[in-house]
């Protein structure tokens, strides 16, 4: 009877539009769990692979040891925590005020005709590949820090600010999205009280749009500490804890990059396990993320 009353309550589609809207629901369902399925595989890989290797090592030698030699037996990655979080910090300090103030003139400043210039300069250089990023760090940007500073020029204030520039697209076209999704009524009523144009913009438009422009940064922060390719030209790759922002360093998908191809064994699983901790990295920032946004909507 159960049974009976429940499928009387259900109902099939019958028209070919409700056929069509139930197969697109379900194949829209099938896309979301094949994402869902990836990552999950992803992360059991990472894991099943990592940590046996951190087991072997020991936790506190491999996450803080200072010492990186796996021919010798030393597998410490606390030298490229390090620098990937202080180049991750340079490119987040570097392109993410850059950008907001990007973002907020192409939203509310930028002219109709120099907007048709510049939006498509952005767009472009979203798709410029890393190498190419790389190439003009490595010719451009290397000399300027070589002529500055003295050394090679390959350092951690150099690697820093070519991620500050590759993160600018990412960190621009969110917010602006954002600002531009902020109901124009904001605007209009701190004109309304008063309120000079700069002043509408900077603190109703603005603020409203925090939800888009955190989004913005955890997105820069996901480029600028996964990024490989253009760091290994301009970073200097040395292995060691930066003394000063002029130092070479190395981050830690370079030395999974730079030594995956000949590793084995051992070696091997220590740079899979390097993977995890990344991943553990990323995981961490967006839960710090989500609280912070939390706190701010409360």
């Amino acid at each position: 009877m159960n049974k009976k009353s429940y499928l009387s309550r259900v109902r099939l589609p019958r028209t070919p539009a409700e056929w069509l809207e139930a197969v697109m629901n379900f194949i829209f369902f099938l896309c979301g769990m094949l994402a869902v399925g990836c990552v999950v595989l992803i992360s059991v890989y990472m894991v099943i692979s990592g940590v046996p290797a951190i087991h072997k090592i020991g936790l506190f030698q491999f996450l803080f040891g200072t010492k990186w030699k796996p021919s010798s037996g030393y597998y410490g990655i606390f030298p490229m925590i390090i620098g990937s979080i202080l180049v991750t910090g340079i490119a987040i300090a570097i392109g993410v005020p850059i950008g907001i103030l990007c973002a907020v003139f192409m939203s509310h400043y930028c002219p109709k005709k120099l907007y048709a210039f510049v939006k498509p300069a952005i767009n472009l250089l979203a798709g410029i590949p890393s190498i190419v990023f790389g190439f003009f760090g490595l010719m451009v940007i290397v000399p300027i820090m070589k002529e500055l500073f003295g050394g090679s020029g390959k350092s951690l204030l150099t690697a820093g600010v070519l991620l500050g520039i590759m993160i600018l697209p990412t960190v621009i076209k969110t917010t602006e999205s954002s600002l531009n999704a902020v109901p124009r009524s904001y605007y209009e009523g701190a004109l309304a009280l008063g309120a000079t144009h700069e002043r509408s913009v900077f603190f109703a438009s603005l603020p409203a749009a925090k939800s888009g422009i955190l989004a913005a940064i955890i997105l820069g922060v996901g480029r600028a500490i996964g990024e490989t390719m253009a760091v290994i030209l301009v970073a200097g790759n040395q292995t060691i804890i930066p003394k000063s922002i002029t130092s070479g360093v190395r981050t830690m998908t370079s030395n999974i990059v730079m030594e995956m191809g000949y590793a084995g064994g051992l070696h091997r699983g220590a740079l899979i396990a390097t993977g995890v901790v990344l991943f553990v990295f990323i995981l961490i920032i967006n839960l710090c993320f989500s609280v912070l946004k939390r706190r701010k909507d409360k």
